[in-house]
């Protein structure tokens, strides 16, 4: 599949985005099936909405961005990063490709397109989170060079076992 690209999204994609965040969110519940009172709290649907309208703002140029994948004129794929409080260091979120585009390579493209996109914006380190049922997400990150570290928010010592925290140098 050549003819992947990778963009940052505008407005008009607002409509694509809140797919993409919508279907991520349905993976997120659909995997923590074991353990809901996890993400109960961080993803019921009004917390969620309000989110998916304000990420516009969260990732905004020029210190954060959305990130948008697709096959010809398809949308396939989305990545966003913005900054933290410690300075130089960004946070990626929300990497998710459509079910019938994984393993396509897309996935990898958004991620290292964020890398790249976040290094030329001055960024020393990019994180992120993951809960433990994400496998492909972790194989994917740790393929590319995230590698293990301590949480960067304090967590709820009942959600520490579903949760992983990465890093990557920029």
């Amino acid at each position: 599949m050549t003819d992947l690209t990778i963009r940052s999204a505008t407005l008009a994609d607002n409509a694509d985005v809140a797919r993409l965040c919508w279907a991520y969110r349905d993976l997120l519940l659909e995997r923590s099936h074991a353990f809901p009172h996890v993400l109960a709290s961080y993803l019921d649907q009004p917390t969620y909405r309000d989110l998916i309208q304000d990420l516009p703002r969260i990732h905004a140029r020029p210190t954060g961005d959305i990130l948008l994948a697709s096959f010809g004129n398809e949308v396939v794929g989305c990545a966003m990063y913005y900054p933290l409080a410690t300075p130089g260091v960004t946070e990626i979120k929300r990497v998710y490709v459509d079910t019938e585009i994984r393993g396509s390579g897309a996935g990898r493209a958004l991620v290292g397109a964020a890398i790249a996109a976040a290094r030329k914006d001055g960024y020393s380190r990019m994180v992120l989170d993951t809960i433990t049922p994400l496998t492909q997400a972790i194989a994917l990150h740790e393929q590319m060079g995230f590698a293990p570290c301590d949480p960067f928010y304090e967590v709820d010592p009942t959600h520490d076992q579903y949760l992983r925290f990465y890093d990557y140098p920029l």
